[in-house]
């Protein structure tokens, strides 16, 4: 998976997911924007990119405003020329309450961020990749999106919402040079799952960690690293005629209907 040449935007570029994305792709040659609400979290992505000898720059962005949106896609292209790979990459989690329980106006801040941020950011990208006839996108959903979560009524139906755009916008640039797929990643050890151990389990979040695990037949939580090379060969030539679908990176609980297999003794 070579990228030299090649420009890849990510937004949630800050984060776990995000960070290891970014510097997957500059270490395989390709200039990399950082997309972030979060200015230190976003420019210290930038800065161990630099430190291992990448090109990188970042964005300040609001993903669920579409000026905010739209200035970071001119900055991509002001800066590097052109968009290879978008890693659509941005959400929240939310809290963890029953349905009849959760706050509205945390159900909106999650759908804005989650569903209609990954809209925006697909809006305004790809016209750059059909001017250029050519370009990847990467939406992060969740086996969210595939299974509901009790007490996650916003993340999961943002999280399902994301699949149906991605299949939407791969059939509409279908044919015309550009691609859309989805990673739907399981517990990652990132800030996020820390939060959500914390909320179902606040005095005890590690007892929620090792309940997490043991239903997962690798025994344990995936690394960021393994959700970006998810994203880095959807975006490679490697996965030329791959649109419209999704990879599901969750140590095979999906498979197992969430029960881990039985380990012999």
């Amino acid at each position: 998976m070579d990228f030299t040449g090649k420009v890849a935007l990510i937004t949630g570029g800050g984060g776990g997911i995000g960070r290891a994305t970014a510097l997957g792709f500059a270490l395989r040659g390709a200039k990399v924007m950082v997309v972030d609400a979060d200015a230190d979290s976003g420019q210290a992505s930038v800065d161990i990119i630099a430190q291992r000898g990448g090109t990188a720059a970042f964005v300040k962005a609001d993903v669920t405003k579409s000026a905010s949106v739209k200035d970071y896609v001119e900055k991509t292209v002001a800066a590097y020329g052109r968009i290879d790979a978008f890693f659509n990459n941005a959400g929240i989690e939310g809290q963890v309450v029953p349905t009849q329980d959760y706050d509205e106006e945390i159900f909106d801040q999650v759908i804005a961020v989650n569903l209609k941020g990954v809209f925006l950011g697909m809006r305004h990208v790809l016209p750059v990749m059909l001017k250029q006839g050519s370009g990847a996108i990467v939406n992060t959903a969740s086996v969210a999106g595939l299974f509901g979560s009790p007490g996650m009524a916003a993340y999961v139906a943002s999280k399902h919402g994301v699949l149906g755009l991605t299949k939407v916008a791969s059939t509409d640039v279908a044919g015309l040079g550009v691609r859309v797929n989805a990673v739907c990643p399981g517990p990652v050890e990132t800030r996020m799952m820390r939060s959500l151990e914390s909320q179902r389990n606040p005095n005890s979040p590690e007892s929620v960690h090792a309940a997490y695990s043991a239903g997962i037949p690798t025994g344990r939580y995936a690394l960021p690293e393994e959700i970006a090379g998810a994203v880095l060969y959807l975006c490679s030539d490697l996965s030329g005629d791959v649109t419209g679908t999704h990879i599901v990176i969750d140590g095979g609980r999906s498979a197992s209907g969430g029960v881990a297999p039985v380990k012999r003794i």
